[in-house]
């Protein structure tokens, strides 16, 4: 829970506790240039001090680079409130500030990026009129000079004081960041503590990434009127960022020591680009051959019958999508939910470097031990992991970010929970969409591939398979039970069904067969994460040049030819 600065009351304090302060949060006594220097940090319980305007500035931007906008709009009182004036000039005194929100330009590590920040000094950061007209003013500049946007949110919500004139800024503010979207630019929401009300039902829940920081209160209604409302005690932790997380409405929470250098390591990653990263020269660390110890164990390895490559595709300590993942890419930032409903945890996705060229990653994890494969659900998707990945991907088309799948599942999670929530719907969604996704789309099998819970993330210009992987209409058991009413000839339906890379190779359903040496463990992973590096920048290679509607005909052309 954040808490708010203030020096210890005591009329005899002695001079050398004059450095102390007290955490409203755990009421212990803390040094303040210890918590100062931690960046508004109790490090006796980790909760967050608020921050005021002029520290959150230093904390994100550039020294000196800020410059502020629209610092002189007229306040007024739309309902003739009585008292209203008086109140607004008493926290303009007490803050400094012109309004709740400050607006302005600035660099993040020399990144120029359009910044907002919210101070719930001022009458509890609620939203009137100038809070809106000044966020809607910023947006529309930053569309015209084709900035980013981040903007610090913090407020208890609407100016009651203003009525229905502040309902409206929801709608200005949205409409305005509407604008900027299909400008095809970045926005970046922090939420801060609170975020409530109506600026939670608007500008702070529309970024493209949604960030968060710690312990967090975020809702639209406030947890005091939920409890008033129906009765009951809210449990603990509910509406706080950790529960927003999980519950799939927030991207990523990210401590106050890291903020800088991921809005940095963000705002990078959506500079504009004409075409792909030109991969022609290579770089000093680039070797794509595989050590001498894995070209040994290829050379003894005995090719596997079909079932052979079933088990071994099922293995558990097979290389899982995240060990790719670590070994191919640079600076990768996990995003997670739907937006909807939830986190699915089988689904792990986000935005990285490919030697430079920013690509969105995706892929199925099914775990690496018992408890790791219970909490991803064994990598079986529900529909919210589906949902996750589509708004990723269309996340990446609008962005002009390739994308890259990593394909592991033996299939789309079957329960009663999966069906209310429509898992028919979820999976016929990301084949519908990325059909047309006018970026490049390239899918990897790295395990099993199981039915249409697969083809929900194979939809590529290209489809690639491990040299043991498995892709299939469903398992060989429930092949053999349905046509054979016998699941125990799944070794021999495993023979008929042609579900190896090398049958799929010469079937034309995959284009390029990854080598394993021997076997995708632990030990093959740094040479099988080589291959499949090089052959990457080749994809893109060959994309360089074509538009967004010609890769999209092109992924069509290959899936109409089946």
């Amino acid at each position: 829970m954040a808490a708010v600065l203030f020096k210890k009351k005591s009329e005899k304090i002695e001079p050398a506790l004059q450095e102390t302060i007290v955490c409203p949060a755990c009421g212990r006594e803390i040094n303040k240039k210890e918590a100062e220097k931690n960046k508004y940090f109790c490090y006796e319980c980790n909760s967050y001090f608020r921050v005021r305007t002029k520290r959150r500035i230093r904390m994100v931007a550039d020294e000196n680079s800020f410059v502020p906008w629209f610092e002189d709009i007229a306040e007024a009182n739309p309902l003739d409130f009585p008292g209203y004036e008086e109140k607004v000039a008493a926290a303009k005194e007490k803050t400094g500030l012109h309004e709740a929100v400050t607006v302005g330009q600035c660099k993040i590590y020399g990144e120029d990026v359009v910044l907002g920040v919210c101070d719930a000094r001022f009458l509890m950061s609620s939203m009137g009129h100038v809070v809106g007209e000044k966020i809607a003013l910023a947006v529309e500049r930053a569309t015209k000079l084709r900035l980013p946007v981040v903007l610090f949110c913090c407020s208890g919500g609407a100016r009651m004081q203003e009525g229905i004139v502040s309902l409206m800024q929801m709608a200005k503010t949205s409409a305005a960041l509407k604008q900027h979207s299909d400008a095809g630019l970045l926005y970046v929401p922090v939420l801060t503590d609170p975020t409530t009300g109506g600026v939670t039902a608007s500008f702070a829940m529309l970024g493209d990434i949604i960030l968060a920081e710690p312990g967090a209160l975020i809702g639209f209604a406030g947890p005091r009127v939920i409890e008033q409302t129906i009765g009951q005690k809210l449990p603990e932790g509910f509406q706080r960022a950790e529960f927003q997380l999980e519950h799939g409405f927030v991207d990523a929470i990210v401590e106050r020591k890291d903020l800088k250098m991921t809005l940095y390591r963000i705002l990078y990653m959506h500079r504009a680009q004409s075409g792909y990263a030109n991969f022609d020269v290579l770089r000093a660390d680039d070797c794509y051959e595989p050590t001498e110890l894995m070209k040994e164990r290829a050379t003894k390895s005995k090719p596997f019958t079909a079932w052979e490559k079933v088990k071994a595709a099922r293995k558990v300590d097979r290389c899982a999508s995240v060990d790719y993942m670590e070994h191919i890419f640079d600076h990768f930032i996990e995003l997670h939910g739907d937006r909807m409903f939830r986190d699915d945890p089988a689904i792990v996705g986000g935005i990285a470097e490919l030697d430079g060229q920013p690509v969105t990653v995706i892929g199925v994890h099914k775990g690496k031990d018992l408890k790791d494969c219970m909490r991803h659900n064994y990598g079986m998707p529900s529909p919210e992991g589906y949902r996750k990945a589509l708004r990723l991907m269309k996340q990446a088309e609008k962005f002009g970010r390739p994308i890259i799948t990593f394909v592991n599942t033996s299939g789309a999670f079957c329960g009663m929970e999966a069906e209310e929530r429509g898992q028919g719907e979820a999976i016929a969604r990301n084949l519908y969409e990325m059909s047309g996704l006018k970026v490049p789309v390239l899918c990897i099998m790295i395990g099993e591939g199981g039915s249409g819970g697969a083809l929900a993330l194979a939809v590529g210009n290209e489809v690639w398979m491990m040299e043991n992987a498995t892709y299939c209409v469903l398992s060989p058991e429930g092949f053999a039970s349905i046509l054979w009413k016998d699941g125990k000839r799944a070794k021999e339906a495993s023979g008929v069904m042609k579900i190896t890379a090398q049958d799929l190779k010469e079937l034309q359903i995959v284009e390029e067969i990854i080598p394993e040496y021997g076997m995708a463990d632990k030990a093959a992973c740094e040479s099988i994460s080589r291959y499949m590096k090089g052959h990457m920048k080749e994809f893109l290679k060959r994309q360089n040049g074509k538009t967004g509607e010609q890769l999209a005909a092109e992924r069509y052309a290959r899936f109409r030819a089946f």
